[in-house]
């Protein structure tokens, strides 16, 4: 990859979590209006996917660390999280 794809992948990376979540509201919210061309549509769609990625890659580093960071945390217990349960 070079130039401009290069250049957009490298802000991309520059995000946080949060801006991520935003952006990808905002593609998500486009394709749900449904006033794209279809060439648009395909490029936008395609950002949402690399959003994507780019979001379960920042989840994914941040539960490592919180891992090792337990492994120092001797006597510290962790347990999985369970959704409460709605009656």
């Amino acid at each position: 990859m070079s130039g401009p794809e290069r250049n957009a992948d490298d802000s991309k990376e520059a995000l946080s979590f949060e801006q991520i979540v935003e952006q990808l509201s905002s593609v998500v919210a486009q394709l749900e209006d449904g006033d794209l061309p279809l060439e648009q549509a395909l490029r936008t769609f395609e950002q949402g996917v690399a959003l994507s990625r780019l979001g379960t890659k920042r989840l994914d580093e941040a539960e490592r660390r919180i891992e090792l960071l337990l492994q120092e945390a001797p006597g510290v217990q962790t347990r999985p999280y369970e959704e409460e349960q709605e009656p």
